[in-house]
């Protein structure tokens, strides 16, 4: 059985736009005595990615807050008082178009990046270059989920791992066959990672130590298509 460790990186400095955010990484890996190892997986939250990016929009008002999301929206999927359910340009099904006001400066409201996957590979390119390590990245946003309270960590950027893992065709314990499992791996390792990174603590990385996953995929390929799709 395949034995994980997950711990945070600590230490980091606020994120401002511009920032090396790999070289922050690996300075703080460093710092707590945690140097990036072949076939870790770093797990980010997109706040510090957007940040970065400058994905950072002024909301003087709440008026211009509910028409960031509509801007932000590809599709508006349901409504319910102030909430809105938006399918972003990613093709993500979230709440409010994932325009978020926490973890950020009063008045101002943090965007997902334009492209996650291209943020993970150049992060990624970045930190393996300044290690020498085989690495994998993920970049995370938290959504709720149909049908169940609460909220989970997932994959919405990827670099160095497969996107899904696919047992189809292979057999259980029993030697039945499975014929539709698909497994989200990058999904579970994003919401291990948040057991360590919390949302209320600052903490904005993870390392997941112990697996061996290799593959190049990308967090779109997890949106499901729309003619796959049984309640649209």
């Amino acid at each position: 059985m395949t034995e994980l460790r997950v711990f945070p990186i600590t230490g980091m400095p606020e994120v401002e736009p511009g920032d090396d955010l790999a070289d922050m990484i690996c300075n703080a890996a460093t710092a707590q005595g945690e140097s990036l190892q072949t076939n870790d997986i770093v797990v980010i939250t997109h706040k510090v990615v957007s940040k970065q990016e400058g994905r950072v929009a002024a909301i003087p008002s709440e008026a211009d807050y509910r028409k960031l999301i509509e801007d932000e929206a590809a599709r508006i999927v349901r409504r319910r008082g102030d909430l809105v359910i938006a399918q972003t340009r990613h093709g993500f099904v979230c709440a409010n178009a994932a325009v978020d006001r926490s973890n950020v400066a009063h008045g101002t409201a943090v965007l997902l990046p334009i492209d996650p996957d291209r943020s993970a590979h150049r992060i990624r390119t970045l930190l393996e270059r300044a290690t020498d390590a085989r690495l994998g990245v993920i970049i995370t946003d938290t959504f709720g989920r149909p049908w169940r309270r609460g909220l989970v960590d997932v994959a919405i950027g990827i670099s160095g791992l497969p996107s899904i893992v696919d047992l189809r065709g292979t057999t259980d314990t029993h030697g039945n066959e499975l014929n539709v499992t698909e497994v989200a791996a990058v999904d579970e390792i994003a919401s291990a990672a948040d057991l360590v990174m919390g949302k209320a603590t600052g903490i904005p990385a993870a390392v997941v130590r112990g697996l061996e996953l290799v593959g190049d995929g990308r967090a779109t390929d997890l949106v499901r298509p729309a003619e796959e799709d049984l309640f649209r």
